[in-house]
């Protein structure tokens, strides 16, 4: 059988697998910012809260997490559709481990401009959103990018609970045609080029809140 004629169904597989790395990448960007936030600017009780998500998340197994919330769940009443529970976990991984590069970036502003901030008479939530995000957020992105591509190739585990995403079209046409060789480069091409476009889209996205930073007015008029 010629390669050509996996496309059509690797093509539907990719598609999924872009939905669901998009999905919980922006998803897991808002827990990030929450719990990276809550973590430097909140409260005792708020900051452990923060604490124990993101240090649960990352110290226990994504192919765990994400059998548990399929198989677990349901025995105590509560149940996701297979795509829900893939967007749901790996959003929760990029969240925790997102957490950690905000609260890092955020860290990383110098002293003196929140002693300058206090001199202004500026209040927290002002030098939070005007002058240390501003700030943090440049150093952030790089790293992001990163995260999103690990997340994007993370996402070939919700093959394992049913999801027709791009490694299960590839493994469900290996087992009719015994081809691995051709089935799983067209594969691996797939999840490179899939790769290729978010490294280029991460890279245009810090390019350009980097010259929003050199030229703040240009940006805001």
């Amino acid at each position: 059988m010629s390669w050509v004629s996996y496309l059509p169904s690797l093509a539907q597989g990719a598609f999924v697998t872009a939905w669901i790395t998009l999905a919980a990448i922006a998803i897991g960007a808002v827990l990030a910012f929450v719990a990276g936030i809550a973590r430097v600017e909140g409260g005792r009780a708020v900051s452990t809260l923060a604490l124990c998500y993101t240090e649960l998340f990352r110290g226990t197994s994504l192919l765990v997490q994400l059998f548990w919330f399929y198989y677990a769940m349901p025995l105590v009443g509560i149940s996701f559709e297979p795509v829900a529970t893939g967007i749901l976990v790996l959003a929760l991984h990029v969240g925790a481990y997102g957490s950690e590069i905000v609260r890092g970036a955020l860290a990383s502003v110098s002293v003196q401009q929140h002693e300058a901030a206090r001199a202004l008479n500026f209040g927290r939530l002002h030098t939070l959103i005007h002058i240390t995000l501003p700030q943090a957020l440049i150093e952030m992105l790089p790293a992001f990018g990163n995260l999103a591509i690990e997340t994007l190739k993370l996402s070939s585990l919700v093959s394992l609970i049913s999801i027709a995403d791009l490694t299960f079209r590839a493994q469900s046409i290996r087992n009719l045609t015994l081809d691995s060789a051709g089935v799983y480069t067209l594969t691996l091409l797939g999840y490179f080029a899939m790769s290729l476009v978010l490294m280029l889209l991460m890279r245009l996205i810090e390019r350009l809140a980097r010259r929003g930073a050199a030229f703040p007015r240009a940006a805001h008029s």
